[in-house]
């Protein structure tokens, strides 16, 4: 008797969604307990006279008390991050259930409360695992937007208490695409960039900002017998509008941005539907003088934007040195 594959695969379904819950249920009383844990010890500190002294004897008799049976679990240092959760996240009630205890380890490494805040607010909003969180720490994301916006800002656009109103405030400049893989002190073309984009087209997504989804490669545009080639086109469902990715892979020249503002152009004319809003353009670069971009492009332009792209993560100093260059030009 021949048994239908999809029921084999129904079965196989459901046990991997009920491992799924057991996983997060287990994670989840976990994360509960340490909770609890340190509720319990920042209570007892606040009883000693002189806290700092009697924290640090009361976090080290309880790892001997307990460590031998129980193990890494009850570790100083595991205590001390109990502790820290309790205190950074004071009502049970207002843990994110869809949040594992290591999204939380990464959160309570950021010191920073309103940079904290905008992270909880976007794993919260996009589903972001653990590991994209991370990743989007380490890419320095927070700050990327704060160069172009204010906290206040940025904020709101990650909590959702109001719609994105410029592109400038979910698009980054810089873009970091180390997951592209390439190494960064070799020369590339712009089809080599364009496929390696394509070719991690999810990763590539969730850094280019909030609400994107692919539209085409290559698009072939035709007027009045020439033929032209737009790189990436993408659609933003927050901005509702066409965004036009064109790739540089040298320094930024002015002509470039007169070829995507035609292309922008060329949407907004024949594309772009009444309820839409304009198209968006961004000059992805290895390079750009900024001065010459601002010069180049009308005062009140929000339609084009020159994001230079780097293939690896910058360090925090990297990036403040970058601000203070923006800053001061």
């Amino acid at each position: 008797m021949e048994i239908k594959q999809s029921l084999f695969q129904q079965i196989k379904s459901i046990i991997a969604t009920a491992k799924d819950r057991a996983i997060r249920s287990v994670d989840s009383e976990r994360m509960l307990m340490y909770w609890q844990i340190g509720k319990v010890i920042f209570e007892e500190e606040q009883q000693g006279k002189d806290r700092a002294e009697y924290g640090k004897h009361l976090l080290k008799s309880i790892s001997d008390e307990f460590q031998p049976q129980f193990g890494t679990g009850f570790s100083v240092r595991q205590l001390e991050r109990n502790r820290q959760f309790y205190r950074t996240f004071p009502i049970a009630s207002a843990l994110r259930t869809q949040f594992s205890w290591t999204h939380y380890k990464i959160l309570l490494s950021i010191d920073n409360q309103d940079k904290r805040e905008f992270y909880i607010a976007e794993t919260d909003k996009n589903n972001w695992k653990a590991r994209q969180l991370e990743r989007q720490i380490n890419s320095q994301l927070f700050e990327r937007l704060l160069l172009s916006n204010d906290v206040k800002a940025v904020l709101a656009v990650a909590r959702a208490e109001k719609p994105p109103s410029d592109a400038k405030e979910i698009i980054k400049d810089p873009m970091i695409l180390e997951f592209l893989g390439l190494r960064r002190d070799a020369a590339y073309y712009e089809k080599d960039l364009e496929t390696s984009i394509i070719t991690h087209l999810h990763d590539f997504l969730l850094e280019i900002g909030n609400g994107f989804s692919f539209v085409a490669r290559q698009k072939r545009i035709h007027l009045d017998g020439d033929e032209f080639f737009i790189d990436l086109v993408f659609y933003n469902r927050l901005l509702q509008c066409f965004v036009i990715i064109e790739i540089k892979t040298a320094k930024l020249k002015h002509e470039d941005i007169g070829q995507l503002q035609m292309y922008v152009n060329y949407y907004d004319r024949f594309e772009k539907q009444d309820f839409e809003n304009p198209t968006i353009g961004i000059l992805l670069c290895a390079d750009k003088n900024d001065a010459v971009v601002k010069i180049t492009l009308p005062e009140n332009n929000k339609t084009i934007i020159a994001s230079k792209y780097r293939l690896y993560l910058p360090t925090e100093q990297q990036l403040i040195e970058e601000v203070k260059f923006i800053v001061n030009s």
